[in-house]
């Protein structure tokens, strides 16, 4: 679990830094407005924002890679049927509620 954690934390970590030095370069994070009215207070809380947001969904973004690259034996683990047997042949045609 710990070694997953880091596969996912550490590139999302330097994808969030590149990410948010890239948007803050082209974006005045005072400049930046809804409604007229401006998002941030200051500097600092912008980039602290833009950096736990795109940290955010870099995270996410590599988990779910992780979580879509198992192999079939992980994802039917637990799986209470036995897929190894054969099916039983259904007798009588019969739907039993």
């Amino acid at each position: 679990m710990k070694l997953k954690s880091i596969l996912v934390l550490w590139p999302s970590f330097l994808v969030a830094g590149i990410v948010n030095s890239l948007f803050f370069t082209l974006f005045d994070p005072l400049e930046l407005m809804v409604n007229g009215d401006p998002i941030f207070d200051s500097r600092v809380l912008a980039y602290s924002t833009g950096f736990f947001v795109c940290w955010l969904f870099a995270g996410l973004s590599s988990g779910l890679t992780l979580f879509f690259e198992r192999d079939g034996a992980e994802v039917n683990k637990y799986c209470p049927v036995d897929f190894s047997k054969p099916r039983a042949q259904d007798e009588g045609g019969t739907l039993a509620h």
